[in-house]
């Protein structure tokens, strides 16, 4: 599995286009093949980051979720709205049963 923490800075200026944004963006990936999860969440302790959850399958279908024409628009778009460049950490994950 493959899991990907990614976050945005948002002002309070873009703050609700890049949630509006950000809303579309997962609906839209949750229903491609080998997403298992897609979500994004405000952190706590700082209201104007915004994180995204997603667990894929494999590496080929993060891959072709990255080469989407609306997910590459996405990105151009929050680099727009933000100020600082979003965040995007990949990790290859074993699921493992915890006795």
């Amino acid at each position: 599995m493959i899991i990907v923490i990614g976050s945005v800075v948002t002002t309070s200026e873009t703050h609700n286009a890049v949630l509006d944004l950000s809303l579309e963006h997962v609906a839209r990936s949750r229903a491609e093949p080998g997403c298992i999860a897609h979500n994004v969440h405000a952190d706590c302790e700082d209201p104007a980051r915004l994180v995204f959850a997603e667990y894929w399958t494999d590496m080929p279908a993060l891959l072709a979720h990255f080469d989407v024409p609306a997910s590459r628009d996405f990105m151009k778009r929050l680099r727009k709205l933000s100020p600082t460049p979003p965040d995007i950490k990949i990790f290859d994950a074993e699921r493992r049963q915890i006795a």
